[in-house]
């Protein structure tokens, strides 16, 4: 008896030096904005959890108003209590960097870097490091109204349409006056409506201080205006005019706009639908291109994520933040009616299964780019430069000043700001 409880003795104590201590949960802290109402922050959270046993992400809303500035302020003396941070804007992502506080990012991907289509490039910093990988992303697009088309009897726009062509369509097909009028295009009252045209080259800058490259696409846009081919900016501006009930009501039957509208237009479609209101019959192209630019090249807007330097856990953070930006994370983004940073046809096929989603091939088509160019690039004076487009875009617009003067001014103010 005494040999056998002696072997029991030393059989527990054999599987308990063998058997693996029980993981401690490690917790990831993760700052964003508007979390309950944003649904792809908690589906990220949650998938990687359940990919990733063992790690809990304890999301910091740190609210939507400023939220770069307290974000900024919460990692103030090397604070390294937020492991994760989202990336709201260029301006205080500009700021971040010059503060220091961001782990930099290269190597660390296996999502392979072109496969963001240039963005990594245009969030480098001088040091030739990237603080920041995008997860998401929205696009411009051209949204058309079919019905309206097929009224006018013109054919819709294409996947492959020069800036001469979207202008000869737009006129092709308005029509009316008065109540009755149907605009060929709306641009909204936003300057990328209008300014970034010119960047779709390439070659260009809203930041290097230098705007001639935006006259051509100011006088397109005024000879429409003037011809009434598009709404006045002026009542547009003063009567606070948005670009969703003008597509809507059928007002315009194009609307170039960023892909975040799709999401507007579905839920739209499905109220509509339930109150026994006609829904939209819409469709989409890809953004209209200057000639010799290859079709697919667009404008864009990103939110990423970065690590907090100081962070204790910055492996566990670069693990989180890689995979929030692979081809995992980009089928969640999809679930939720989100663009992922990366596209490819399977997290297309997903989104253009979502309910309301246009029922032909070209509108799945133009969910394909080629190149995003940045509405705002990596500039540490993005705020001032802004700004001063803003207020002499308005000012061209409106008539004010031609395109001459406004344009002068901006490449004078700019060149100030950019030398001092």
């Amino acid at each position: 008896m005494r040999k056998l409880l002696a072997l029991i003795l030393v059989l527990t104590m054999a599987f308990a030096f063998a058997a693996p201590a029980m993981a401690e949960e490690q917790t990831l802290t993760w700052a964003l904005w508007d979390l309950e109402s944003t649904a792809y922050w908690r589906a990220l959270a949650e998938g990687y959890e359940a990919s990733h046993p063992g790690t809990h992400v304890e999301m910091i809303d740190l609210g939507s108003t400023d939220y770069m500035t307290s974000l900024a302020t919460q990692l103030a003396g090397g604070n390294g209590e937020l492991d994760v941070l989202s990336i709201k804007d260029i301006p205080g992502y500009a700021n971040l960097i010059n503060l220091e506080v961001l782990e930099p990012m290269n190597g660390h991907l296996t999502t392979p870097e072109e496969s963001f289509g240039g963005v990594l490039e245009q969030l480098t910093a001088a040091d030739g490091n990237y603080y920041a990988v995008p997860f998401r992303s929205d696009f411009w697009v051209v949204f058309y109204n079919k019905d309206i088309f097929d009224a006018a009897g013109v054919p819709y726009p294409t996947n492959d349409m020069t800036m001469e062509q979207f202008d000869e369509i737009a006129r092709a097909v308005t029509s009316g006056e008065g109540a009755e009028k149907i605009y060929g295009n709306h641009y909204h009252t936003w300057r990328s409506d209008v300014t970034l045209f010119g960047i779709l080259d390439g070659e260009h800058s809203i930041v290097d201080g230098n705007y001639d490259f935006l006259k051509p696409y100011y006088e397109m846009v005024l000879a429409e205006q003037a011809d009434g081919i598009v709404m006045d900016y002026g009542e547009a501006k003063t009567s606070n005019i948005h670009y969703s009930g003008v597509f809507e009501n059928g007002q315009a039957a194009m609307c170039n706009m960023g892909s975040w509208f799709l999401a507007t237009l579905q839920t739209y479609n499905a109220e509509a639908e339930a109150n026994g209101v006609e829904p939209v019959n819409f469709g989409m192209v890809k953004y209209p291109h200057p000639e010799g630019i290859e079709a697919g090249t667009t404008l864009g807007t990103v939110t990423s994520l970065a690590v907090n330097v100081n962070s204790a856990k910055k492996d566990l953070a670069i693990d989180f933040v890689d995979w929030c930006t692979g081809a995992e994370a980009a089928q969640i983004l999809a679930q939720t009616g989100t663009f992922p940073a990366v596209s490819s046809p399977d997290v297309n096929a997903v989104i253009a299964q979502t309910e309301y989603f246009p029922d032909d091939e070209a509108s799945l088509e133009a969910l394909n780019t080629v190149a995003v160019y940045l509405e705002m690039p990596l500039s540490d004076k993005a705020s001032e430069i802004e700004t001063v487009l803003n207020t002499e875009h308005d000012a061209i617009m409106t008539g004010a000043e031609t395109v001459d003067e406004g344009i002068a001014n901006m490449n004078e103010q700019v060149t100030e700001i950019l030398n001092g």
